[in-house]
């Protein structure tokens, strides 16, 4: 493994201008932290490469980390070069720069998924990505001006579940309709139909929307169906859109299992 104590070494240039493009279109991802990096492992090959603080890699969790990767793959670097990479204050000691695999959009779309429309906030994003990964969902779509997957903070809030899904990112969901084959199923305030009081699709395509102007309209009037989530309306008027899409991915689960569909 080589070792690398100065900031003017290319590589460490390399990687700090990575880090300041993070999330960006088609660049590649510093994964940080020992759970991401042990994520990666768990559904993909070696990264491009393992960079590790050199302090640290007596650390048996960071140890098994660099002998899964091949060595030529691996950098070393002082303590102060590593921090300066790391996208959180507490630095674990270990990043991996991945390139993740471009997804062309399927012909047809007929299996459980959700669509993400403009859903802004990084943290609702990577809470949606992990919930859809728990709840068994295993492909997303993120429209245009929705938070990068790949951020920094997405990621942090996904934990890991970014490599148990198939993401697509910058999708026109309008133009995507036309490859379903599963119904579309929109949350919404009026016109809905009780999220308990009716069975689910054991498969469909959830559509969860723009945190202060919910679902597009164009895709409301798509839906198939439409739930809403019975709640206490004069405490607050709408769930985070995190929360909502939790609930009604599990009862669509709970309906699937008791029908022993899912």
């Amino acid at each position: 493994m080589k070792h690398i104590s100065s900031r003017d070494n290319p590589a460490v240039k390399a990687l700090a201008k990575l880090a300041g493009t993070a999330g960006k279109r088609g660049a590649p991802v510093l994964l940080d932290g020992v759970h991401l990096c042990q994520a990666w492992l768990q559904h993909h090959d070696a990264p491009d490469q393992a960079i590790f603080d050199v302090d640290r890699l007596a650390q048996p969790d960071i140890a098994a980390l660099a002998a899964a990767v091949p060595d030529a793959r691996c950098l070393a670097l002082d303590a102060r070069l590593m921090q300066s990479l790391a996208s959180v204050e507490s630095a674990q000691g270990v990043a991996f720069l991945v390139t993740p695999t471009p997804l062309e959009l399927p012909a047809d779309i007929d299996e459980n998924c959700v669509l993400f429309d403009r859903i802004q906030d990084p943290g609702n994003v990577g809470t949606l990505l992990r919930t859809c990964a728990a709840a068994g969902v295993k492909r997303v779509f993120l429209a245009t001006g929705t938070a990068a997957a790949w951020s920094p903070k997405v990621l942090r809030s996904g934990q890991g579940a970014h490599f148990a899904l198939a993401i697509h990112e910058h999708v026109d969901l309008p133009a995507l309709l036309p490859s379903l084959r599963v119904p579309l199923v929109a949350t919404a305030l009026d016109g809905a139909q009780n999220l308990y009081e009716g069975a689910l699709p054991a498969r469909c395509a959830w559509v969860f929307g723009h945190e202060g102007q919910g679902v597009d309209p164009a895709l409301l009037a798509a839906a198939r169906l439409k739930v809403c989530i019975p709640h206490d309306m004069a405490a607050v008027e709408s769930l985070n859109v995190g929360a909502a899409a939790a609930i009604c991915l599990f009862e669509q689960r709970r309906q699937a299992l008791a029908r022993a569909e899912y």
